[in-house]
């Protein structure tokens, strides 16, 4: 199903999930926010509206029949489409969430979630889509300001000449602040993207793992040109971030 879709410059958001529930909550709240809307109950008609109408940025359920949120992922990658994709998984899913990010997904949010909470990762995916370039979800190599180089498909980071040591976690940090380059991630959605709902480890964690990246890329906390701490709430990745195809 889906609505009215007009001609305006609002963008244009697919809701897909079977939930009768979600779509009744949340394609309301979206059209109220200044979004246009198209809803769609499975996966298989998920992927037709996005080939008929283009979407600007598509909300996708893990779970759904037909094709589940990332086997729709998985195609439009496959067919070179880099339509932003935010994933709808399930509380305490860590494995799929990974899953979902290396495959090409441009953010994720745990069901059950606050509308609003929605919309502003909505906006945050598309203010970085808008940047020039591959995407920054989907590209292989991360390259920031100030020398700094990250190759996602090997795992291996460079400070101009010089490889990086950096621990597993450490570097899944690295990554997702800079595809996230200038937004807020506050800790506790760090602490998400690190260990997941199941360890039972605090934020003090994060902020060691924050600790280790600034000692390996020799920065100083107080004048980052990476990172930057918002006191109280979590981190920002200030430098500018470019995506490329290439391999290191």
């Amino acid at each position: 199903m889906q609505s009215p879709v007009g001609k305006d410059d609002r963008p244009l958001v697919l809701v897909a999930d079977d939930e009768p529930s979600v779509l009744a909550t949340v394609v309301p709240f979206l059209r109220r926010s200044g979004f246009r809307t198209i809803a769609a109950s499975d996966g298989l008609v998920a992927l037709a509206e996005i080939a008929r109408h283009q979407p600007a940025v598509c909300v996708l359920d893990v779970l759904m029949p037909g094709a589940d949120g990332r086997e729709v992922l998985r195609r439009l990658r496959h067919e070179q489409n880099w339509v932003p994709v935010l994933l709808l998984t399930q509380v305490g899913e860590s494995v799929e969430r990974a899953m979902a990010l290396e495959e090409g997904a441009d953010d994720y949010l745990n069901k059950p979630f606050d509308p609003h909470e929605l919309v502003a990762r909505i906006r945050a995916v598309l203010r970085r889509s808008g940047r020039d370039g591959v995407p920054l979800a989907n590209a292989a190599v991360l390259e920031a300001a100030h020398g700094l180089k990250v190759d996602r498909v090997g795992r291996r980071a460079w400070l101009g000449d010089h490889e990086l040591v950096i621990t597993p976690k450490g570097f899944t940090l690295l990554e997702y602040l800079m595809v996230h380059q200038d937004d807020l991630i506050e800790r506790s959605r760090l602490l998400e993207v690190l260990w997941g709902f199941e360890d039972a480890v605090g934020t003090r964690a994060v902020d060691s793992r924050v600790a280790e990246l600034r000692r390996v890329l020799g920065e100083d906390p107080t004048a980052p040109l990476w990172i930057e701490t918002v006191q109280g709430k979590g981190y920002r990745f200030i430098a500018e971030v470019r995506g490329t195809s290439g391999r290191t």
